[in-house]
């Protein structure tokens, strides 16, 4: 598909540290933004109990993902904890093309692939208020063991390093509908910005 018809849209990316609430975040965005198409990734890893296939990830072998890989069928893919996580490509390209504003719930490697590709993509960081408190919300998902979750813990330092040089937003999630409400005004100034840029596009033509 060609840039000119993908640019209707606004890709957006949120990345943030495990367990910082980014999918909450996302999901509420919905709530308060019409045209707006959430990307379900592609995982190996395994299907957590309260999860859903095609809800909260679609879930495939390494077999499978391998072979997506291979035909070109992901728009960025990353291994992330040992497991590899993709966006894609066909449904986020639809969205664009029909206006909408493409939100991924990615990782910063993914982050990175996607603003290569679209350079006017809307990069926001969700941050927890302290790390104290980023290791609380780790235990209470109940996902991951003491060991998994100091390597979390470990690599969110990192996340966050790269974050200050590829994402022009941070927001902190300290109060949940303030931080949603942060990404909604995100949004909206970024398709009003791009409805905007567009105009002076087709007044120059």
């Amino acid at each position: 598909m060609s840039e000119e018809e993908v640019s209707k849209g606004v890709a957006v990316v949120v990345s943030g540290p495990s367990g910082v609430g980014k999918g909450t975040i996302c999901r509420e965005v919905l709530k308060h933004l019409d045209n707006v198409y959430l990307s379900v990734s592609a995982t190996t890893r395994r299907k957590g109990p309260n999860e859903a296939d095609g809800g909260d990830y679609w879930y495939i072998t390494r077999d499978e993902f391998a072979e997506r890989i291979e035909k070109g069928m992901f728009l960025e893919y990353a291994e992330v904890f040992g497991s590899l996580y993709g966006t894609p490509k066909d449904k986020l390209e639809q969205a664009l093309s029909a206006g909408k504003a493409a939100i991924m719930e990615i990782d910063v490697q993914g982050g990175r692939q996607v603003k290569a590709v679209y350079p006017d993509a809307v990069m926001i960081f969700i941050l927890a208020p302290t790390q104290r408190e980023l290791a609380e919300r780790m235990k209470n998902r109940g996902r991951e063991n003491e060991k998994s979750a100091q390597r979390r813990l470990g690599e969110a330092g990192s996340e966050i390093a790269a974050a200050w040089q590829y994402y022009e937003h941070m927001v902190i999630n300290d109060d949940l509908a303030e931080a949603v409400n942060e990404v909604v005004q995100i949004i909206t100034g970024a398709r009003k910005r791009k409805e905007y840029l567009e105009s002076l596009g087709n007044e120059a033509e």
